[in-house]
């Protein structure tokens, strides 16, 4: 078996028809490939068949090599036939006026002592494509144009609109500058508007999300319609979304689904990934694990094929709701004045500064851009001050090679060595990469083992990764299924993609576990939401901090189409909070109550304390106590959450959507408290307004002179108890006395508290007692 689905596979059934299966695997039984740091074998073949295979007799291996070579002949035959077919059956150009109009053109033909096989606009000032109908053009002068004036200016045009939309890309793919950025989308506005297709693309895109553009759904939408009706799987897919979240449409499930499917067929992955959100979620299709497992396998396949070593870019999945109660702390940005702390540090020699700045500037993240230069020149500093972690990034980063860094196996060797002598797992591991593919020095698959096995023992993901590979395909060591998924769950749990998605193929195939699409969907879904579409969730955090609530909205929106959790809540609160003007007032609820639901159902416990809140209050739906206490009660128990077990104690309390019970409402507020701290000072507050509902509901339910009457003083408290009472009186007017009598006392002000005054002899009696 293989780690990694070719994306052939969605296509076996025209295979099929061409190749027998034996044909297929005898294709691709030899040899090895890497994909992301990983050995995968090119076998189609299980054990059970391959153990088969071995206990044929010789004499029947040689028949059925002899019926290969003879079906491989009978194949080239009918291949070289079909060629043939082909080149006869091809259309042939016919000349369009000049001097041979309406005969076939000749190729190849000779002009100005140079043979041309197809036509030319050589020796035409008006760019016109032409050919001539014979071999020699200057001795028979015989020619004719290949293409109408009509599309000869087409075509012109369609070059000149491919010439500015590469000026545009260049300046866009050059520049980090926003202002330079503006100056290429004018380049590539003006190659839209000449119906350049990539250019309708980006222009589409940009005017929806509002990047470097000014936002126009409508304008965009128009695009997509234009997009659509060519073909364009992007703009199929962007044209599935607007009638998904109704924007600049009215609202259509149905349609939606429709464009998805087209832009999921033309191969868009962003199609594919929401495909498979909805057939696992059951959003407007019926709920198919395996019809979710085909879409996002095909996703991760591509994702994971992207990882590089250093395991790509790290994922920024910021909360608004955390964010606006606690800034800074739940998104896990530096701060500027953090960042330049760090950067005073490295440049004072500070070793530990500079490895994390590097790592910083290697990975991206936290709020500090990739910069492969940065990254590499504060390695160097840490490298050359002795620092073994240093020296394995930059062996890494000289193994993978970039604009900034040559690809150099022997250097980065050197550097792995360094770092593995010195006892780094980094090092141990890159030293083991080494010689697993022969870079830099012979293959050899024990060391490669020993060097995973330093690297994984000293907890290295790394390690742990490439130690379930070789565990998984059987190089080295036998092969051992259970190793594997150790490893790969090893891994996993210090967040490696490819350890996802390794384990996402074992559980879908069945390899080693037993087969479960629910656990295989999931893992696969994990690995999709790391693919280079998650960075458009650090640009919607940054357009809604920059105050463009429309345009974070909008690209939130997408993203909550693809199953991000994140993006779902996110989409919600923005819509919650009414600041995104593009939705309707009337819609802002409705819309925020969707997400709000789709976030719940991946277990987010603020978006189902919001479910019951908006069924309390009647936001975007009906007043529903019941419903609203069913989704409290769902947090309580599935999440623990305390603001829930509060809610639920006060519907208790007031008895709506439940019956009304004092005593359970009681020991929700209680359990409230335990649950969180926070919860400590409302739950007393509570819990004190409870005491005094409870004392009046008894003092009602008593009658209060019947009481009385049945109440004896002398026996109570004694024949004399009305002297008693008297002296107890008295005891408390005369302390009430003394005390206002104190008071009337002259107090005296400490010196300090006297107002500044001109100083003067103030008269005797008038003055304090000394």
């Amino acid at each position: 078996l293989s780690l990694l689905d070719e994306e052939g596979n969605q296509d076996e059934s025209l295979e099929s028809k061409t190749l027998s299966a034996e044909d297929q695997v005898k294709d691709h039984s030899t040899g090895t490939r890497v994909v992301a740091g990983q050995i995968f074998l090119e076998s189609g073949k299980s054990d059970s068949q391959s153990e088969n295979e071995e206990n044929f007799h010789s004499q029947e291996e040689e028949k059925e090599n002899s019926l290969e070579e003879m079906n491989s002949l009978e194949m080239s035959n009918l291949l070289n036939k079909d060629l043939e077919e082909a080149e006869i059956q091809s259309p042939v150009l016919t000349a369009i006026g000049g001097t041979a109009d309406g005969e076939p053109c000749h190729f190849p033909f000779l002009f100005m002592e140079k043979e041309y096989a197809e036509c030319t606009a050589d020796g035409r000032e008006d760019g016109r494509l032409w050919c001539a109908t014979t071999y020699d053009y200057k001795k028979d002068q015989k020619w004719g144009f290949c293409e109408s004036e009509e599309q000869s200016n087409k075509r012109r045009q369609m070059q000149e609109a491919e010439d500015v939309y590469q000026i545009g890309m260049k300046i866009l793919n050059e520049s980090s500058k926003k202002a330079q950025k503006k100056v290429a989308y004018q380049y590539l506005l003006k190659a839209a508007d000449m119906n350049h297709t990539k250019a309708m693309e980006k222009v589409s895109y940009a005017l929806l999300f509002g990047d470097y553009l000014k936002q126009n759904i409508q304008s965009s939408k128009e695009l997509f319609e234009k997009l659509t009706e060519e073909g364009s799987p992007k703009g199929q897919m962007a044209l599935g979304f607007l009638y998904a979240s109704g924007l600049g449409v009215n609202s259509s499930q149905a349609k939606a689904l429709v464009y998805y499917t087209f832009g999921a067929l033309g191969g868009n992955l962003i199609a594919h990934m929401i495909l498979g959100y909805r057939y696992w979620a059951g959003i407007g299709v019926l709920q198919s694990c395996e019809s979710a497992l085909t879409h996002y396998r095909l996703v991760a396949n591509h994702v994971a094929s992207d990882i590089s070593l250093t395991g790509g870019t790290v994922v920024q999945r910021i909360r608004l709701a955390d964010e606006v109660e606690n800034p800074g702390m739940a998104s896990g940005m530096l701060e500027e004045d953090l960042i330049q702390y760090y950067q005073f540090l490295a440049e004072k020699g500070d070793v530990q500064a500079q490895v994390g700045l590097g790592q910083l500037h290697l990975h991206g993240g936290r709020g500090v851009e990739q910069n492969h230069q940065r990254a590499f020149e504060y390695f160097n500093q840490a490298a050359n001050a002795g620092n073994s972690h240093a020296m394995a990034f930059l062996g890494k980063m000289y193994s993978e090679g970039s604009d900034v860094v040559p690809q150099s196996n022997e250097t980065a060797l050197q550097y792995f060595k360094k770092a593995a002598d010195m006892g780094n797992p980094v090092g141990q591991s890159g030293l083991g990469m080494a010689y697993l593919y022969g870079r830099g020095v012979p293959v050899n698959y024990e060391l490669a083992l020993k060097y995973f096995q330093k690297a994984a023992e000293q907890g290295w993901v790394d390690g742990q990764l490439q130690l379930g590979s070789m565990y998984y395909n059987g190089i080295g060591v036998k092969k051992d299924y259970k190793q594997a998924l150790k490893y790969f769950n090893l891994a996993s749990q210090g967040g490696h993609i490819l350890a996802f998605y390794n384990l996402a193929q074992m559980h879908a195939t069945g390899t080693g576990v037993m087969r479960s699409c629910h656990t295989a969907v999931e893992l696969f879904k994990n690995v999709c939401e790391r693919g280079r579409w998650s960075e458009r969730l650090m640009t919607a955090y940054n357009s809604y901090k920059d105050g463009d609530s429309n345009s974070a909205v909008v690209q939130y929106l997408l993203l909550a189409e693809q199953g991000y959790e994140v993006a779902q809540s996110n989409a919600a609160f923005i819509l919650d909070q009414k600041e995104a003007s593009i939705v309707g007032e009337n819609e802002t609820y409705p819309r925020a109550l969707l997400h709000w639901n789709r976030a719940a159902s991946q277990g987010y416990t603020v978006a189902r304390i919001k479910l019951g809140d908006y069924h309390f209050y009647g936001f975007g739906t009906d007043v529903d106590y019941e419903t609203a206490f069913i989704h409290y009660r769902l947090a309580s128990e599935q999440q623990h959450s305390a603001q829930a077990m509060f809610n639920l104690g006060y519907m208790h309390e007031k008895g709506l959507g439940i019956k009304q019970d004092i005593h359970l409402a009681k020991r929700f507020y209680d359990m409230a408290a335990e649950a969180s701290p926070d919860a400590q000072v409302p739950v007393f507050l509570a819990l004190c307004k409870l005491g005094v509902i409870y004392s009046l509901q008894y003092i009602r339910e008593i009658n209060i002179r019947e009481v009385f009457s049945h109440i004896d003083m002398d026996q109570l408290l004694g024949p004399e108890w009305d002297l008693y009472l008297m002296t107890i009186i008295a005891l408390l007017l005369g302390t009430i006395i003394a005390y206002r009598q104190r008071q009337h006392q002259a107090i005296p002000r400490p010196a300090g508290l006297r107002p500044a005054v001109p100083q003067q002899e103030p008269p005797p009696e008038h003055q304090p007692p000394q």
